[in-house]
């Protein structure tokens, strides 16, 4: 399908607000924030971006794209460890500038790169800004599921 064809253009506050017109405003770099929870649980799984492209892939498929600011490259979350975001739903905000997905996961129905359920899997402690695990282990092993894939977390 042609982005230009599910995208509307934006004209108005009404139209961007109140109509059932898709106007997604993206940012300066092409792209808009995603949060990410598990459709069941509710659980925050995680917050990433998508492009126009990963947007449009996202609603056309039912799996949820990315575009991985890291590595400068669409991302079909899932592709290579296999846990895949079924989108059950997906929501935009009131202005438009960002989307929800509630998503299924396919097999462990972890999240996270390194091997959590959640991509959150740590609380700040007040006053101290210690961290807490929030999780008792991980899902799975990443090295088994991604080999020697480059880990996309810079420094």
């Amino acid at each position: 399908m042609n982005e230009t064809l599910l995208f509307h253009p934006r004209v108005s506050v009404e139209q961007v607000e109140e109509q059932d017109q898709l106007s997604p405003k993206f940012d300066a770099h092409g792209l808009i924030t995603c949060v990410t929870t598990a459709a069941q649980s509710g659980e925050l799984l995680m917050v990433g971006y998508m492009n126009q492209e990963a947007l449009r892939l996202s609603i056309e498929t039912g799996e949820a794209h990315y575009w991985s600011r890291s590595r400068q490259a669409l991302w079909h979350k899932g592709a290579t460890s296999g846990l895949v975001q079924h989108i059950v739903e997906m929501r935009i905000d009131d202005d438009q500038d960002a989307v929800w997905l509630r998503v299924q996961v396919a097999g462990s129905g972890a999240s996270c790169h390194v091997g959590y359920r959640s991509c959150f899997y740590r609380a700040v402690t007040a006053g101290t800004g210690h961290l807490v695990f929030r999780e008792d282990g991980k899902t799975f092993d990443p090295r088994a599921v991604y080999g020697d894939a480059p880990n996309p977390t810079q420094l």
